[in-house]
C-alpha cells in the first residue's frame, strides 16, 4: 500500500491541529490519525445541499449559507443545483482550508471559489448566523462530525438551544437549516425541535451506490410561507 504523504497542517483556532494527506489520486483531512474527510467518499456532503435545494424547491433567487469549506463538496454540488441569479456565502475559519483549496487541491476545487455566485469569508460561521436576520433560504453546517465541538470546543454553542435559535432567526420564512453528522443523536433532535424547527432526519451512505459509512443529516424547516 502507499504511504500517505503530508501536504500540510493547519491548527484551528482554539482547537486541534489538522493534517492534508495525499495517498496517490485521493487527499485526506485528517484529525489525530483519523479521516475527517476524503475525496473518495463524498455522497453524503453533496447530498447536504442536493437534498436541501430539494426540499426548498424552486422560491426565485436563493441566497445560501455553507459553514465549513471543507473539502468544497458541498459547495460544488450547491453551485451544480442553484441557479445563476442565487448568492452562497461561505464561511471558513481556518485559512490553511482555503490554501489548500487553491493549492495542492486546486484540481478538486475546480473553481468553486471563483464562481460570481459565491462570497467568500474568513470567520467564525456562528457569528455570520448571529449578524443575520432573516435573510438566508438555507443555512448548510458541516464544521464537526456532529452535533458537538469535535474540532474545535468553541462550535459547540452552534447546537445549543441558543445558537439553534439564531439559525432560525438568520432563516427567511419556509427557510431549512441542514445539519451533517456522522452519527445519530436523538437529544439533538429533540433539541431542534424545541427550538420550533419542523425536523426531518434522514441517513445517507458515503457511496453513492449505497456503500460506506453511514452519516446523518437533519433538515430543520422554519415555519412559515416563503416569498417568491
Amino acid at each position: 500500500m502507499i504511504e500517505p504523504e503530508l501536504l500540510g497542517t493547519a491548527q484551528v483556532p482554539d482547537g486541534v491541529e489538522l493534517r492534508l494527506m495525499r495517498r496517490g489520486a485521493d487527499f485526506m483531512i485528517t484529525l489525530a490519525g483519523n479521516e475527517l474527510m476524503t475525496t473518495r467518499m463524498h455522497h453524503s456532503e453533496d447530498s447536504l445541499a442536493v437534498m436541501t435545494h430539494e426540499r426548498l424547491g424552486e422560491r426565485g433567487p436563493q441566497r445560501w449559507l455553507i459553514g465549513g469549506y471543507g473539502m468544497g463538496f458541498t459547495l460544488r454540488a450547491a453551485l451544480n443545483v442553484l441557479g445563476q441569479d442565487s448568492a452562497i456565502t461561505v464561511v471558513e475559519l481556518v485559512p490553511e482550508i482555503i490554501q489548500w483549496a487553491r493549492g495542492p487541491m486546486a484540481e478538486v476545487a475546480a473553481g468553486c471559489l471563483d464562481d460570481p455566485r459565491v462570497m467568500l469569508v474568513e470567520d467564525d460561521v456562528s457569528n455570520a448566523i448571529r449578524a443575520a436576520h432573516g435573510i438566508y433560504d438555507a443555512i448548510l453546517l458541516d464544521v464537526d462530525n456532529g452535533p458537538d465541538g469535535l474540532v474545535r470546543e468553541g462550535n459547540n454553542g452552534l447546537y445549543t438551544g441558543r445558537g439553534l435559535r439564531a439559525a432560525k432567526h438568520a432563516l427567511s420564512p419556509g427557510g431549512m437549516l441542514a445539519i451533517w453528522s456522522a452519527h445519530q443523536d436523538n437529544a439533538f433532535v429533540k433539541r431542534l425541535k424545541d427550538t420550533g424547527f419542523e425536523v426531518e432526519e434522514r441517513f445517507v451512505r458515503a457511496r453513492p451506490n449505497n456503500k460506506g459509512p453511514r452519516h446523518f443529516i437533519w433538515f430543520c424547516r422554519k415555519p412559515g410561507e416563503a416569498e417568491d
